[in-house]
């Protein structure tokens, strides 16, 4: 086992005025008593208060941490045997003639685990929040025509108590007194210099001394919050629309993620989608499609367009109306569909004798006999 050079030189027990058996709890209490003494904020331009300041984080950085702890008692128990005592370089390494005799197996893994030296660089660093889905559901003519409208989600987001920092109002966090604010530590192998995020802050480069009671230092809470939202025009069923940084909030001041929102479409009664195009069906009537007729079309807007039907025209015949379809915004400009309209013929279901005479005269001089 390898241990930074200090484990073998400091009594952190002392250092927080805790017995080496004292439960974690203790040491936490202890901890947050003397940083909150000797915050630098409270003791501005006090350099003995500022390294009694670090020397007390340090200690907690290895105390807090039951894993760490564990092994620095081992090492307080075996003494200069533990590492100290082996003669070689720092950390307990040693060459001899029969070649490396330090914990190869501890070095290997931390130059597998471990990024290179990198100094003056952060560690962990600011994280950006997660995405986050939600779906709605629109009418067809909003889906159309674009809508602004309000999510009501329940989800993380920014504690409203700290605004994010994770302190308690009226404190803030400090920076860290194991790496200096840098998020990360230099481990010194003899040969080798490794760094890697600093445990003690997680990689933020700040402490926490008082914690927001909502957030318990998070800085996001888990609560429902209203997200609005613009739709753009012509979206289609089953499209996902993604709302940049309307996600969860970042983590150490990192960007939020963004939202997803799946549309689902509520289908028209008369109207229905081909792309950029709006479909409808038409009724007309016998005489019309024979003779020729201008006829009135209704809109989605609920005007209407006059659409002219040719004599002759055959039932189920597609007739477009241009430009009055869906319209698109891009970046590129603005286009828009057509309007498709289906005519079908209706056969009337009653007749008068008036009506049924002229039908007998025109089937009597018709010569146009149906195809089989």
């Amino acid at each position: 086992m390898t241990a930074p050079k200090e484990w073998y030189e400091t009594d952190f027990y002392q250092a927080l005025g805790v017995a080496a058996d004292a439960p974690a709890k203790d040491v936490t209490k202890a901890y947050r008593k003397l940083a909150r003494e000797l915050h630098p904020d409270k003791n501005p331009g006090d350099a003995a208060a500022e390294e009694r300041f670090k020397k007390v984080s340090a200690a907690y950085h290895v105390l807090g941490d039951e894993t760490r702890r564990k092994e620095y008692d081992e090492i307080r128990r075996l003494g200069p045997l533990a590492g100290g005592g082996h003669g070689g370089g720092p950390g307990g390494f040693s060459f001899n003639a029969g070649g490396f005799d330090g914990d190869v197996g501890d070095l290997l893994g931390q130059m597998f685990n471990r990024s290179g030296r990198q100094s003056g660089r952060g560690g962990v660093g600011p994280q950006r929040g997660a995405d986050l889905s939600a779906r709605l559901t629109m009418d067809f003519v909003d889906a159309v025509g674009g809508i602004t409208t309000a999510l009501h989600l329940t989800s993380e987001a920014q504690c409203s108590t700290c605004g994010g920092n994770g302190s308690k109002p009226g404190s803030h966090p400090t920076a860290c007194g194991v790496c200096g604010g840098r998020g990360i530590v230099d481990d010194n192998q003899g040969m080798f210099s490794f760094s890697s995020p600093c445990k003690a802050c997680r990689g933020t480069g700040s402490i926490i001394v008082d914690p927001c009671a909502t957030c318990r230092g998070s800085g996001v809470e888990r609560r429902p919050r209203e997200v609005k939202v613009r739709i753009p025009a012509g979206v289609n069923d089953g499209q996902t629309i993604r709302l940049a940084g309307r996600g969860a909030p970042g983590r150490g001041g990192g960007p939020a993620g963004d939202l997803l929102v799946e549309i689902g479409v509520i289908p028209h009664d008369r109207f229905g989608r081909a792309g950029d195009n709006l479909t409808m069906k038409m009724p007309i009537t016998f005489a019309q499609a024979a003779l020729g007729a201008d006829i009135a079309v209704p809109t989605l807007d609920g005007g209407t367009v006059t659409m002219a039907i040719k004599p002759g025209t055959q039932s189920g015949s597609r007739h477009r109306v241009k430009g009055r379809g869906i319209t698109i915004t891009n970046k590129s400009g603005a286009r828009s569909g057509d309007l498709i309209v289906t005519v079908h013929v209706t056969v009337p279901t009653s007749l008068t004798d008036e009506q049924r005479a002229a039908i007998q005269q025109l089937a009597a001089a018709s010569t146009v006999e149906a195809e089989s």
